[in-house]
């Protein structure tokens, strides 16, 4: 099951913003897909939405702060993007997911 999100990244003192497709969530990472690499090391905040096909409720906003532990790049498609996850916070449903 595919999530959509969108994603920050500080490169230096430029701060980037793009939407993902997110391929693998567990409590510890996550895996998406960009047509650009991110750096290893590269600390990024994740805000996602979690459908309810996931939460067994309604859907939960989430924000998460990690690093890029590992790129996959292959020719002619996205690059996969495995992300250790540091901390995150549930926001409420009255912050918007950036």
């Amino acid at each position: 099951m595919s999530l959509e999100e969108r994603r920050r990244s500080e490169r230096g003192s430029e701060q980037r913003q793009a939407n993902a497709v997110t391929q693998d969530v567990s409590s510890g990472g996550l895996y998406f897909l960009l047509p650009e690499a991110i750096p290893d090391g590269t600390a990024v905040e994740i805000e996602m939405t979690l459908p309810a096909q996931i939460t067994l409720g309604t859907p939960v906003k989430v924000r998460c702060q990690g690093r890029i532990q590992r790129c996959v790049q292959k020719a002619g498609e996205s690059t996969g993007m495995a992300t250790m996850i540091e901390k995150y916070e549930f926001l409420s449903s009255s912050e918007d997911v950036a």
